[in-house]
C-alpha cells in the first residue's frame, strides 16, 4: 500500500516516541481542540476526540493537559485561535502529497511548506491537484500472531468491511468506508481481536513505484514533512520496495 507500508507505521510511531515531548504534546493537544470544537467535549459520542485522548495517554500526556485542551476547544478556557489546513504537492519522481495540519497562522505555515517541498526535490501545488489520487478510508492493521485470517474475515467483513488483505509478512490490513470505520473496529476488538493501529486515513488509487536514490529523497521528504510542528498527518502514493527501504534504514 503505497505511502502507507506497516514499515512506514512503525517509523512513524518510532519518530513520535524519540522526538522531544513538547513537540508531540503539541500536536496531540491541537488536535484535541479541534477535535471537541468540531463535536464537542464528550469522547464517547466524539470519535476524533476519543482517538486524540488515546494518542495523548499514548504519549505519556499529564491529564491535566488533556482537560485544559478540552476546556479551550469548548471555549471555556482563552488561548490562541487553531486552524485545520490542508497542502497538496509532489514529490520527487512526480510522488503525490497531501498533508493534513493545523496552525495559527496560515501565510507562515504555507511558506515554510513551500520551502520544504522546493528543498526536497518536489513543490507545493494548487488545491485539488492531488486529492484525486487518495480515498479516505478506515485502515485497521492486525498482527498475524493475534488471529487466524478466517476469523478476522468473519468479524470484520460481517460488520460491513470492503476487504481483508493478508500479503504483507506479518500484518492483516482491514479496509472499510470511512463511514464504517468505528463499526468495524468495534466488530473486530468485540471478537477478541487486538488491532495493532486502526484509524481512518486517505488511500492512493494509483501508485508510484521508487526506487534507488529517489527513493531516499522521497523519505527525506517525507521525514521532513513530519517532522514539522504544524503537521498532523502526510499520504503519498509512493511504493518503494523492501529491499530499497532496509538501504535506507
Amino acid at each position: 500500500m503505497g505511502g502507507h507500508s506497516h514499515w512506514a507505521g512503525i517509523k512513524h510511531k518510532k519518530g513520535l516516541a524519540d522526538a522531544k515531548k513538547g513537540k508531540v504534546y503539541t500536536k496531540i493537544i491541537r488536535e484535541i481542540v479541534i477535535a471537541t470544537k468540531e463535536s464537542g467535549p464528550k469522547p464517547e459520542s466524539n470519535p476524533r476526540l476519543r482517538k486524540a485522548i488515546e494518542d495523548a495517554r499514548a504519549a505519556n500526556m499529564p491529564s491535566d493537559n488533556i482537560e485544559k485542551a478540552i476546556l479551550r476547544g469548548s471555549g471555556k478556557l482563552p488561548g490562541i485561535t487553531i486552524e485545520e489546513v490542508k497542502f497538496e504537492g509532489y514529490g520527487p519522481v512526480g510522488v503525490a502529497v497531501m498533508i493534513e495540519g493545523t496552525t495559527d497562522n496560515r501565510n507562515r505555515t504555507t511558506s515554510e511548506m513551500r520551502k520544504i517541498f522546493s528543498s526536497n526535490g518536489g513543490n507545493l501545488a494548487e488545491a485539488g491537484a492531488v486529492s484525486w489520487v487518495f480515498q479516505q478510508k478506515g485502515y485497521i492493521e492486525v498482527l498475524k500472531v493475534k488471529t487466524s485470517e478466517d476469523k478476522l474475515f468473519e468479524a470484520a467483513i460481517e460488520a460491513g468491511a470492503e476487504d481483508v488483505k493478508g500479503d504483507e509478512q506479518d500484518i492483516y490490513k482491514v479496509i472499510t468506508a470511512s463511514v464504517d470505520f468505528e463499526k468495524v473496529r468495534r466488530a473486530i476488538e468485540g471478537a477478541g481481536i487486538e488491532t495493532q493501529s486502526a484509524e481512518v486515513t486517505y488511500l492512493p488509487t494509483t501508485e508510484v513505484k521508487v526506487e534507488g536514490d529517489d527513493a531516499a529523497k522521497v523519505m527525506k521528504l517525507m521525514e521532513t514533512l513530519e517532522e514539522h510542528d504544524d503537521v498532523k498527518n502526510v499520504y503519498a502514493n509512493y511504493n518503494i520496495p523492501d529491499e530499497v527501504l532496509s538501504k535506507i534504514q
